[in-house]
């Protein structure tokens, strides 16, 4: 079995067109889940206004890797997710939920050096190779 993939980088939420927000988001890669990706950012940044007493968890997003590694180069994204380059050598990451939109600012060679981590473990074209249909399955049908 192999390690997952783990970076901790800055980003910019993007609150106004004049202020922002740095944050920590953890990007993470699970060879077993070979297609997807997931960014983890702190509970005080959630959108989600409740306040239930319970102790605060990590919002985890979980989305395509080819959609990231896309939105490098063009606009890419349909639905929730939404990742496109910008000047500056800058990324932008649109997370839309019920609650609100999200908009977030990455440095894009820590996003490339990311993908480039994980491509190490599971190359591109090769995801297949490491899924287990059968744990996929039972997840599935929990």
């Amino acid at each position: 079995m192999y390690s997952p993939v783990e970076e901790t980088v800055q980003a910019r939420l993007i609150l106004s067109p004049h202020r922002c927000a740095r944050l920590r988001v953890v990007l993470s890669y699970l060879p077993e889940d070979p297609f997807a990706v997931r960014m983890a950012f702190p509970a005080e940044f959630s959108l989600d206004d409740a306040d239930d007493g319970l102790s605060a968890e990590d919002i985890v997003w979980v989305f395509a890797r080819q959609l990231l590694s896309s939105g490098l180069e063009l606009p890419a994204g349909v639905g929730d997710v939404h990742v496109r380059p910008t000047a500056g050598r800058r990324t932008m990451v649109e997370l839309r939920a019920p609650e609100g939109t999200a908009l977030l600012q990455f440095d894009t060679a820590d996003l490339r050096r990311f993908l480039w981590r994980s491509r190490l473990l599971v190359p591109e074209g090769e995801e297949h190779l490491h899924l287990d249909a059968d744990r996929a399955l039972a997840q599935l049908l929990g």
